[in-house]
């Protein structure tokens, strides 16, 4: 087989769209690129006669053009049985997480039917439990409430809510910092109910209102799940599946958390060790 119909075959047997998105994706194409060099330069010194060598290290002397043409194939053979291989995996894997994700997603919507059947928002706690308050956001160290005195007499604007939501949920009192947060969520076009969804979600944990907790920080993940609050709605919501004994879709959860955000806050990783333990993730 001369080294431009070995091309042709080569290029017949691996389409440009096999490609793969990973550091072992790159190396096999890194070879196989090194490899259509080489097929370049047989075709090259056939068309010419030449004697000039390729560009990989050529086999002993006593080999003819052929024998480097079959260990070509061979090599080639080989790279396209590993992508093969690596794309076998990627794919399984996402299709792993794609069924984790949809586990975890029709558990959140059995959780919310049960707490409200109606589909309303349900109403605050009259007895809220003691407990930890929720880690507050470091943007979310806003000061203290200012006195009554300091208070304008018209309705509270949403900044003016939340920053008296999140200083009442410092100072654990759940229900203030629920109450702000659904003042705030009241007007669904507010620029500030993705704040007021995480306060929340932080309130209704402090309340010991762990499945209704668990669809907030849901809610406040589907938000914007790229968004600032993003990271603390997927510990929060594993945090409170456990506390749930929703285990398995804690630890869904947590994979979820690793999967998008590959570098979390030192923080994150703390809270998702934890967590783990608990729920007795693997």
């Amino acid at each position: 087989m001369t080294a431009s119909l070995l091309l042709l075959v080569f290029e017949a047997r691996w389409p440009a769209h096999a490609q793969v998105d990973s550091r072992e994706g790159i190396a096999l194409q890194n070879q196989i690129y090194q490899l259509r060099q080489d097929l370049k330069a047989l075709e090259d010194q056939s068309a010419r006669g030449g004697s000039r060598a390729p560009a990989y290290n050529p086999p002993a002397p006593q080999y003819g053009g052929s024998d480097i043409v079959a260990q070509l194939l061979t090599r080639v053979d080989a790279l396209e049985d590993q992508v093969r291989q690596l794309r076998g995996r990627i794919d399984e894997t996402q299709n792993q997480l794609q069924r984790q994700n949809d586990d975890l997603n029709k558990r959140i919507d059995d959780l919310a039917f049960q707490v409200n059947p109606q589909g309303n928002n349900p109403p605050p706690a009259n007895e809220p439990a003691a407990g930890p308050p929720p880690r507050a956001l470091p943007s979310q160290a806003l000061p203290a409430t200012p006195p009554p005195a300091a208070r304008s007499s018209g309705p509270r604007t949403p900044e003016i809510a939340l920053q008296e939501g999140n200083a009442a949920l410092h100072r654990r009192d759940y229900q203030a910092a629920e109450a702000a947060a659904r003042e705030v969520l009241a007007n669904r076009t507010s620029p500030r109910a993705y704040d007021a969804q995480l306060l929340l979600a932080q309130a209704l944990s402090g309340e010991r209102q762990y499945a209704q907790a668990a669809i907030a920080y849901d809610d406040a993940y589907n938000r914007s799940r790229k968004g600032t609050h993003a990271q603390d709605a997927l510990v929060g919501l594993a945090n409170s599946l456990a506390a749930i004994n929703e285990k398995k879709a804690a630890c869904d959860t947590l994979t979820r958390l690793r999967t998008e955000f590959t570098q979390p806050r030192a923080d994150i990783r703390d809270s998702e060790a934890v967590i783990s333990q608990k729920a007795a993730c693997r």
